[in-house]
């Protein structure tokens, strides 16, 4: 979950279900969804070989939050929902919008070192 959709959520699942495939349902939202995913964004994930056709901002609400087992948030604050039981990560990112190719390519090496670590620890 984060703000726009269109960023690093949009990172994040994209490399989840690359490296999970079928052995997990990977959801993003955004409390404010933009129209569309970064184009930026798009490049660097396809430059590593993650096709994103069909990926575009999806709103948050409460059935995603409910439905799921884990819940990673990145800036999206207060506007995420907060249910007992639930897995919480928070995680500190850089906003990919308006940055330069070269600013996107670390954000999607630091998510891709997030994703990795934390799938490693939930799948096992």
């Amino acid at each position: 979950m984060c703000v726009h959709n269109a960023g690093r959520s949009q990172i994040a699942a994209a490399l989840l279900k690359h490296y999970a495939g079928s052995g997990v349902e990977v959801r993003s939202a955004g409390s404010l969804p933009a129209s569309e995913v970064d184009p930026v964004v798009v490049e660097t994930l396809a430059s590593r070989g993650i096709d994103m056709a069909g990926a575009f901002p999806k709103p948050l609400t409460d059935d995603v939050v409910r439905a799921a087992d884990y819940v990673i948030t990145m800036g999206c604050g207060d506007a995420c929902p907060v249910y007992p039981g639930k897995n919480y990560l928070d995680w500190d990112l850089v906003d990919p919008a308006e940055q330069t190719p070269e600013i996107t390519r670390q954000i999607v090496d630091d998510i891709d070192d997030r994703v990795r670590a934390w799938w490693a620890t939930v799948h096992r």
